[in-house]
């Protein structure tokens, strides 16, 4: 169920999703009720139905005892809220959010906060709140959440008319999504580089399966020249936070530099 709502099927994902909730509501499963409502977030949230979303989330969130569910249900309601204009239950959906996330203070929970909280702020400090979701995100293993933090990202700068920094985080990541198979959200991202203006061409299969679709770009980037500092700036993360990717890949590719590079990745297009 949730891998369908991840996809973004509605044909798949509906209806397990209606009768995992029929059959848990007649057998007293909260907790399971409360997992099908957030499945069909995640689901409706892709799809950029926010106002179902936003009912979905609300279900799943309301159920105290569901934890950890009702918990995860908090950041598809600050988006679907924030996205429908509900800016009250946004509020206080990330308030709820921020006694789990504070306390925790781990980067995956602390970038999911920020991201959040990038949603109901505006200008530079909304600016700020997406490159600390990007830079913590981006030291997890949580792709799907990090590619949602570059979606939002590029969604927020294209509606501020900054369309080539747009561009750079939608094209990230569409990137992102694609690769995972998450395509309800890429379909969202590829609206989005449509409406800057740019052509988005099918995907090439990515021929270095060991790295993920952040990691090969990230080792393209080097490969073709480009700093840490550059490459941290392209894709907004800190020059440390390119390092520990470059640390990693040289590991996955059996490889000590970047002069390694070349050999070990194959020509881009």
């Amino acid at each position: 169920m949730l891998i369908a709502a991840l996809r973004g099927g509605q044909a798949e994902a509906g209806p397990l999703i209606e009768a995992a909730i029929a059959e848990a509501e007649a057998c007293g499963q909260g907790i399971a009720v409360a997992y099908a409502h957030w499945t069909a977030a995640i689901l409706h949230n892709g799809l950029g139905r926010y106002q179902q979303a936003l009912t979905a989330a609300r279900q799943a969130s309301e159920d105290a005892t569901a934890l950890p569910i009702s918990m995860w249900a908090l950041p598809e309601l600050v988006e679907a809220a924030a996205r429908a204009g509900d800016a009250a239950i946004a509020r206080n959906a990330l308030k709820q959010l921020t006694e789990t996330t504070q306390p925790c203070g781990t980067d995956s929970a602390l970038g999911i906060e920020a991201r959040c909280r990038a949603l109901l702020n505006h200008g530079a400090h909304a600016n700020t709140l997406y490159r600390e979701a990007i830079d913590r995100l981006s030291r997890t293993q949580l792709r799907p959440e990090l590619a949602r933090a570059h979606l939002l990202y590029g969604e927020w700068l294209r509606r501020g008319g900054r369309r080539v920094q747009a561009r750079q985080q939608l094209r990230t990541a569409y990137d992102l999504l694609a690769a995972i198979g998450m395509d309800g959200f890429a379909e969202r991202a590829r609206r989005e580089l449509i409406a800057t203006g740019e052509t988005v061409r099918k995907r090439s299969l990515e021929t270095v399966t060991t790295l993920t679709a952040q990691e090969a770009l990230i080792a393209r980037l080097a490969r073709d020249g480009r700093t840490n500092p550059e490459i941290g700036a392209q894709l907004f993360l800190s020059g440390r936070t390119v390092e520990w990717h470059l640390r990693k890949i040289f590991t996955k590719l059996g490889i000590s530099s970047r002069r390694d590079l070349h050999a070990a990745l194959p020509q881009a297009a």
